[in-house]
């Protein structure tokens, strides 16, 4: 059943974040992703996450559909203008893959190439347009194609705002609904609670939230994560939870599975985890959910 089918069926959706190698060498992606491709509905592919220059999100895609595993690629504001990502969605679309995701990108400062230039040529909510345009048979000068894609298309949204700034989101995700986002995938969510005042304002909408779990590595990462990250509500009993545990990684992997189990019993449309080069640790998750 494709990811698109069981979304439009209601059904509750894994999705894992699958990292494309800093070199040409896959075999490790392939096997990693080998591994669960029973248990997960579809594999998300960034496209140079962190800035860090990386083989293309069209490029891993590729390959671990030509493995008979379904992927979600991503479509990266930040390093290409709207002639080469029109192309590289007609070529995502002409090898059999089915699903994109808009994102904007990080700076390039935060990566390994911190002479780059971001390229920004369009925003997240034109990329969307643009994204529409395809699926109606023309590009973006408004000439028609051979041939039009038929993506499922998602986003990207931040649920852990409050006040008017979460307003404000929640304005700009109706923006990009209307531009054609059919699911959104938020930042990681570590406790129930934190999603709710999202939750109230986007029930409005017909779209599917998919909140990120993502595997917590070690207590300085969780702490770093408190101090720093904006975008996660970590609270204090988690890291006190991850400090008290005897095998610090064992406990990380159980509350991962643990949050995954409690997405789907508050019946969110699915969940997309991310593992940051761990996901070896895939089975492991999946395993203690039941999956």
């Amino acid at each position: 059943m494709s990811l698109k089918s069981k979304l439009n069926a209601g059904k509750f959706v894994i999705l894992a974040e699958m990292e494309p190698p800093k070199g040409v060498d896959v075999s490790q992606m392939v096997q990693k992703a080998t591994k669960v491709k029973g248990a997960v509905d579809a594999f998300v592919v960034p496209e140079m996450s962190n800035a860090v220059m990386r083989m293309s999100s069209l490029g891993g895609a590729m390959v671990l559909r030509n493995k008979g595993m379904e992927t979600v690629m991503q479509a990266n504001c930040r390093d290409r203008n709207r002639i080469a990502l029109q192309a590289d969605l007609l070529a995502a679309q002409a090898c059999g893959i089915q699903n994109v995701m808009a994102v904007a990108g990080e700076d390039p400062s935060f990566g390994d190439h911190h002479e780059a230039k971001a390229v920004y040529d369009i925003n997240l909510p034109e990329m969307l347009k643009m994204i529409q345009s395809l699926q109606a048979g023309k590009d973006m000068a408004g000439i028609e194609l051979a041939g039009s894609t038929d993506f499922t298309v998602g986003s990207t949204v931040n649920a852990f705002l409050s006040g008017e700034d979460l307003d404000r989101e929640i304005h700009e995700m109706e923006q990009k609904i209307e531009a054609g986002a059919e699911f959104f995938i938020t930042p990681p969510v570590f406790h129930m609670d934190a999603l709710h005042p999202f939750m109230e304002k986007a029930s409005k909408f017909d779209v599917k939230i998919i909140p990120t779990v993502l595997l917590l590595k070690s207590l300085g990462m969780v702490r770093y994560m408190a101090r720093n990250v904006k975008s996660v509500m970590i609270t204090d009993d988690l890291i006190n939870r991850i400090q008290n545990a005897g095998d610090k990684v064992r406990e990380c992997i159980t509350i991962a599975s643990e949050l995954v189990k409690d997405l789907r019993l508050n019946q969110f449309n699915g969940v997309h985890i991310v593992t940051i080069g761990w996901e070896d640790r895939l089975p492991e998750i999946l395993g203690g959910m039941g999956v």
